[in-house]
């Protein structure tokens, strides 16, 4: 389902380099996304307008930054622990 929407995003040419890179991750947190706005199928995909197609990859986004964002969190606190 969702390689179906990463299609999409780089068919539209919206996908940065690095998110080209990181396929597999752009589709799993793509797949939440679709999944909590009630998108299940293909066919369902292939009808949303461009702008809800932005607005999946802006959440996608948003995720993927949240993540990032506590792996550091979380890498920091181990070195804090590891020096003390």
């Amino acid at each position: 389902m969702s390689e179906f929407a990463f299609f999409r995003f780089m068919s539209n040419n919206m996908l940065t380099t690095e998110e080209q890179q990181h396929k597999d991750e752009i589709i799993a947190f793509t797949e939440d996304v679709l999944r909590v706005k009630g998108i299940e199928c293909d066919s369902k995909i292939s009808k949303i307008s461009e702008e809800e197609l932005k607005e999946v990859l802006r959440e996608v986004r948003k995720l993927r930054k949240m993540r990032k964002e506590k792996e550091n969190k979380d890498r920091l606190e181990e070195i804090d622990i590891a020096v003390q």
